[in-house]
């Protein structure tokens, strides 16, 4: 997108006569362009960018494939069914100022929404625990409403909310069929897993057999890491990179929780999950968290130190569920 066209776009997003002075890339995403809109009267916007040439993953066989929960959420499509659905519950996501899905300012899906200035609650947490807490108890009501509403099947919002069906039988079906395709795309890049690939097969296994059948789906966001939880001026949770929302197990939300918030998780715990269902998502996850940065490195991501890292840990825990 060039700035001709990102500087279009904020003139119809915002509206008067300002005038785009920088357009910096915001740091993390690496699914579609994030840049931050400044304007010549200290206005500032977030655009969302929907293009093959902002993705860093490489394609797939499925990518496009909307019915199996688990594939990329990608679009303009996804993001607005998301953001109506969690903004119904009352979800704060950042406000809407522009879409544009039909090439009026560039040639691919895009987004302007409200900048949360500020820090994320995972630098909040850093930072200030205590300052953390109320930001924390919201974000758990946020959750409870969330877990509240319930769907009539298992899938992406954009999918379910519009009446159609995924892929599958059951939630802990899609996590077993993912999970079996973590390990073996992990094994076709690591020595290691190779080498434990029958006993994490035979855990897999295990695991899912013990999962009772249920039909119950509430809202999940499916990556609510605290880097996707932005802190606006009032003190309160905002979530963004939400396109992946789905109708779910509850259970698939805490276990992702447990595990990027560690011992911060404890104000989120709530009572009557699915321990056998806790159990077998959690190694699911971690497999996940170790064939997907070991793909993305198969492409040109830029920070490949920090993701190498995020595939090593996620890699040691897995060898040690395979352990257990």
């Amino acid at each position: 997108m060039t700035r001709e066209q990102l500087a279009s776009a904020a003139r119809a997003a915002l509206g008067g006569g300002q005038r785009l002075v920088a357009a910096p890339r915001v740091a993390g995403g690496s699914k579609k362009g994030v840049y931050r809109l400044v304007m010549d009267d200290a206005t500032t916007a977030i655009a969302y960018l929907w293009d093959d040439a902002e993705n860093y993953w490489p394609t797939a066989e499925g990518d496009d494939d909307l019915t199996d929960p688990f594939s990329p959420g990608l679009g303009l499509g996804l993001f607005e069914a998301a953001h109506a659905r969690l903004d119904a519950l009352g979800i704060r996501v950042p406000a809407i100022r522009l879409v544009d899905r039909d090439g009026a300012h560039c040639p691919a899906d895009l987004a302007i929404v409200e900048d949360i200035p500020g820090e994320n609650l995972e630098e909040l947490l850093a930072r200030d625990p205590r300052a953390a807490a109320p930001v924390m108890a919201r974000l758990g009501e946020a959750l409870e409403a969330m877990r509240r509403h319930r769907g009539p099947t298992y899938g992406k919002v954009a999918v379910v909310d519009g009446g159609g069906t995924s892929r599958g039988t059951s939630c802990e079906g899609v996590v077993l069929d993912r999970a079996l395709r973590d390990l073996a795309e992990a094994a076709s890049r690591d020595p290691r897993i190779v080498a434990a690939r029958d006993r994490l097969e035979e855990r897999l296994l295990s695991l899912a057999a013990a999962v009772r059948p249920r039909a119950e789906y509430a809202v999940v966001h499916g990556e609510l890491g605290p880097d996707h939880v932005l802190v606006d001026a009032d003190g309160n949770p905002v979530a963004i990179d939400i396109e992946g929302s789905m109708y779910f197990d509850v259970e698939w939300e805490h276990v992702f929780l447990q595990i990027r918030l560690h011992d911060a998780y404890r104000p989120l715990a709530v009572d009557g999950l699915d321990e056998d269902r806790l159990k077998l998502y959690m190694l699911a996850q971690r497999l996940s968290l170790t064939a997907g940065p070991l793909r993305l490195l198969d492409g040109d991501f830029p920070d490949r130190a920090f993701m190498a890292g995020i595939a090593e840990y996620n890699l040691k825990k897995t060898l040690e569920l395979a352990r257990a």
